[in-house]
């Protein structure tokens, strides 16, 4: 069985170009390249200017507009500010973007159906359509006043108990381990004739914080649980990690960023001493076992976006796809009941419910959606709120801006200056946002950066500011002031400062 040693400690830059130590399995074979292999010395030294950190804050840096290169959507801001496709596609291209919104947006039915080729929900699910919980593409929301949870849902799971489990995840052939009866997540609807398997419950407690100059903001901490349990308890040391959906935008141009720059930004062990040890994580690849790095999920758990989309498939909707074969989706052996229940496989269309091209089609769709243009750059609030941001840390984690690979899959991605402004590694982010569920190399306290492009547009998109892996947060002040453990430096230099600039802060977050 191979085990993996993680050495990444950033070496002297040598030509201009980086060089990492690798990365190494047990018999010495590095996992990933030491420096970027698609560029010459030329381009890695473009690449390095292109690509430091600002330090001029009276005016916008060189293409700061461009979020995302070439692909950025110039499109009005609306609505559908997040459902445009990228602007550098070709004309093929968004015939085949536009098949996959109408699969991301399909209402998919139980089975049998006369709809033969959109049944097979569930049995037991969370949503109908990707669209449900991506609603505009954007970002989901706890319930708010109602008991609409659809873009929320919470992930079961359990740590290893035996050593050959922890084995497993060791291996990374196993992320965590899924409660007996209820699988890997709580679905909370069913197809007529099941009973749903439960209710999401959420308790919130206030948590005043006083900020510089007298100014107090309650945070909501939240308690999950489960109601109406239909087929038993859950298993003692199961976890509960309420999630909402994450907008789409982008995905493409993370998933084009070289692994080498990630790997840049990694140190675990905290060797330079800033109290930042981001840590990247490996993951298998769904249909080839390869291992790579994850850079997709809450956790990083996903290394693709077709990773992503075929886990949404199966987890949220009960579908399966080549990547996911099991035509009952979330269904345990336990549950006899939905395990007895019809599938939608019709032998006609192959051997799953959702065949390729389905799947294809939506991660093409999910790759290829724009990230909406920068505004306001010149803004003197705006410069300002940036050089605060700098000042205060945020950068270490939210790394403002990579060129992508000129190797990516589609040349719509390819070496493009993006601004993601997220290093896709894990951070222990403290007790207040810990959900005690490891997942992979991620545990109970740490989470993947989130990228901040297009946060400024959330009101104007979903019709609400809820922010964080849980939705906790009611605005982007609440949300930094979660922030602790590697974060808390930063965090707490927010709220330090004078009331004029957490607001310039915030206004340079709402021009992202």
């Amino acid at each position: 069985m191979r085990t993996f040693r993680f050495l990444p400690l950033l070496l002297p830059v040598v030509s201009g170009m980086l060089v990492l130590a690798p990365i190494v399995a047990s018999g010495g074979d590095p996992l990933f390249a030491t420096t970027r292999t698609d560029l010459d010395t030329k381009d890695q030294k473009r690449v390095a200017t292109v690509t430091r950190p600002a330090s001029d804050f009276s005016k916008p840096e060189q293409f700061e507009t461009m979020s995302a290169g070439a692909s950025t959507s110039r499109a009005d801001i609306n609505s559908n500010a997040f459902s445009h496709f990228s602007a550098n596609i070709t004309f093929a291209e968004e015939e085949t973007f536009k098949l996959g919104n109408a699969l991301f947006t399909k209402l998919w039915v139980s089975s049998p159906s006369s709809t033969q080729a959109s049944d097979g929900l569930g049995p037991l699910f969370n949503a109908r359509a990707c669209q449900s919980c991506h609603l505009k593409d954007g970002r989901g929301h706890p319930p708010e006043g109602s008991t609409d949870a659809t873009s929320i849902f919470l992930r079961l799971g359990r740590p290893a108990r035996t050593e050959a489990e922890r084995q497993q995840v060791a291996n990374h052939d196993a992320l965590n381990y899924p409660d007996a009866v209820y699988g890997e997540q709580l679905q909370d609807l069913a197809v007529p004739g099941l009973k749903s398997e439960g209710r999401m419950k959420i308790a919130y407690e206030d948590v005043p914080v006083t900020l510089s100059g007298g100014e107090v903001v309650t945070l909501r901490k939240p308690t999950y649980s489960v109601s109406d349990l239909a087929y038993g308890p859950l298993e003692a040391d199961v976890t509960l990690s309420a999630r909402v959906a994450p907008p789409m935008i982008g995905m493409g141009l993370i998933q084009a960023i070289h692994d080498t720059d990630i790997l840049a930004k990694a140190d675990p062990d905290d060797k330079d001493g800033d109290g930042i040890s981001g840590k990247a994580a490996l993951v298998r690849d769904h249909r080839t076992g390869e291992l790579k790095l994850g850079r997709f999920g809450f956790k990083a758990q996903n290394a693709s976006v077709r990773d992503q989309a075929s886990s949404a498939f199966a987890g949220d909707m009960g579908i399966s796809t080549p990547d996911n074969p099991f035509d009952h989706g979330d269904c345990t052996k336990a549950e006899k009941d939905c395990m007895a229940m019809p599938t939608g496989v019709q032998a006609r269309l192959g051997p799953v419910e959702a065949p390729d091209p389905v799947l294809s089609l939506v991660t093409f769709y999910s790759e290829n959606l724009a990230v909406p243009a920068r505004r306001k750059i010149a803004d003197k609030t705006v410069l300002r709120g940036k050089e605060l941001f700098y000042q205060s840390g945020c950068t270490a984690c939210h790394t403002p801006k990579f060129v992508t690979s000129r190797d990516a899959g589609n040349k719509a991605q390819a070496f493009q200056l993006i601004w993601p402004y997220s290093d896709f590694l894990l951070h222990d982010m403290g007790e207040g946002l810990a959900d005690g569920q490891p997942v992979g190399m991620a545990d109970g306290q740490e989470w993947r950066t989130q990228p901040l492009w297009g946060v400024g547009l959330t009101q104007t998109v979903n019709g609400h500011t809820f922010f964080l892996h849980d939705g906790r947060a009611r605005n982007l002040t609440e949300a930094i002031l979660w922030h602790g453990g590697e974060a808390e430096k930063a965090r707490n230099a927010f709220a330090a400062m004078p009331k004029d600039d957490r607001a310039a802060v915030l206004t340079f977050l709402e021009s992202l």
